[in-house]
């Protein structure tokens, strides 16, 4: 049976540690809970919102909702001709799902380690990082239809995944309950080292003459990020909080006559996709402190939360930061979280 908390605190439920209540929250362990908590009267007339691993949102004070805390387990596999599908429960965690299926003999996810939440957050957010996004490793998900009080299986064009983006941070925000997701990793396997970074540190690694395999690449991403990131076990935050912004040739070229060191990647329509973090530390925010929250030391792109503060301090400071690069650069970053 689903758990049912009237003013539940959510402080170990959010990365960035807000000290925040839900007016109902109730933990999902199983389909059969999920399907219980929605019939049951208490929710009768309140909002529903769902946290994973609560780390791609901003909780600006209490929630008069219900907060379904998705815990549903599961790992299963099942081998097509040229991929591995791999179903995870929405409950799992993301990065200990990766570091599974790389053991199980399974690559493809390594560029994504160490990446917090869950994985039934991992399609919201269609989260990606050093070259690969979710959507190239995605196959399907179930999840309950709120609309036709129904189960459904949703493809991958029907998730219409952008930068950062899908279905479910638009029109399917408030429809759709993720309950599980389907991961396709293609065969053979094909490692991606397009980002210099992340290319130097698997050479810096002692391979004794082979080929970089899954297991290798995992380790250097993690050993990047854990230069670069602040754990949010000693510190709150939610990782990358803005977007890297992505403007026409025109414009990168124009801004680079003037910024010779701007930090710039070529998309493949063209347009080019700037360093969030660059620009936000060419405006000196990099390491800054505004009362309870402010801007890591070691990346600019990461705000944080020392503690005490709310989800309206650090909201205060990130629009500060998002104005400033507007009139320095003439380009509008936007938060990657979710504000609740």
């Amino acid at each position: 049976m689903a758990d049912f908390h009237e003013f539940y605190p959510l402080q170990r439920h959010n990365t960035f540690g807000f000290d925040v209540r839900a007016r109902l929250a109730v933990h999902i362990r199983s389909e059969n809970d999920l399907g219980a908590a929605l019939r049951d009267p208490r929710l009768e007339g309140l909002p529903v919102v769902v946290l994973g691993g609560g780390s791609n949102v901003v909780l600006t004070g209490d929630l008069d909702a219900a907060v379904l805390l998705m815990q549903i387990p599961g790992y299963s596999v099942q081998a097509a001709d040229d991929a591995w599908l791999v179903t995870a429960g929405a409950g799992e965690n993301w990065h200990e799902l990766v570091c599974r299926t790389i053991d199980d003999g399974m690559p493809g996810l390594e560029n994504l380690a160490l990446i917090p939440g869950t994985a039934g957050a991992a399609p919201i957010q269609n989260i990606g990082a050093y070259g690969v996004e979710l959507r190239e490793r995605f196959h399907s998900l179930r999840a309950w239809d709120r609309q036709t009080r129904a189960f459904v299986s949703l493809s991958l064009a029907q998730c219409d995944f952008a930068y950062r983006d899908s279905l479910f941070k638009r029109e399917g925000r408030d429809r759709y309950i993720i309950t599980a997701v389907t991961l396709r990793l293609p065969r053979p396997w094909q490692p991606v080292l397009g980002y210099a970074e992340l290319a130097r540190e698997v050479a810096g690694q002692d391979m004794a003459g082979r080929e970089p395999d899954a297991a290798t690449i995992r380790d250097a991403v993690i050993a990047v990020r854990t230069r670069k990131l602040p754990d949010p076990r000693e510190i709150g935050n939610a990782g990358s909080f803005f977007k890297n912004p992505v403007v026409s040739a025109a414009q990168r070229d124009a801004l680079l006559a003037r910024h010779p060191d701007l930090v710039s990647h070529a998309q493949p329509d063209g347009s080019f996709k700037l360093a969030a973090g660059w620009l936000i530390d060419r405006c000196g925010f990099k390491g800054v402190t505004d009362g309870p929250v402010g801007v890591y030391g070691k990346q600019a792109l990461v705000l944080v939360h020392h503690g005490g503060g709310t989800g309206s301090d650090l909201l205060a400071l990130a629009t500060r930061i998002a104005d400033t690069v507007q009139q320095r650069f003439g380009v509008r970053i936007e938060p990657e979280p979710v504000v609740l």
